[in-house]
């Protein structure tokens, strides 16, 4: 398995744990109260779209080839923190 491979495994790897996380802050603001809700699903609509956005990163990263997939890396380190920082924040605001 080449590098790029690897790197790949374990970026979904890590996006899977993620997207359970994120499940968990989904089922807390359906628990909420309408009214605190909306805070909550802003946040969660923020997650999703950085997510989708990291989720085609790694596409790109995964389908380029050999040659260029570093750049393609680059944009992905980007995105992923990005995500992770949006992760925190909200995980944070759900406390």
């Amino acid at each position: 398995m080449g590098l790029k491979e690897v790197y790949v495994e374990e970026h979904e790897a890590q996006l899977s744990l993620w997207d359970a996380e994120i499940k968990q802050l989904e089922a807390k603001a359906d628990m909420a109260r309408a009214e605190p809700m909306i805070p909550y699903y802003d946040h969660l609509r923020s997650l999703h779209i950085q997510r989708k956005t990291v989720h085609e990163s790694l596409r790109e990263v995964q389908q380029a080839t050999a040659e260029k997939w570093e750049s393609f890396k680059i944009s992905l380190e980007s995105d992923w923190q990005d995500l992770r920082g949006v992760l925190n924040s909200t995980t944070a605001k759900f406390q």
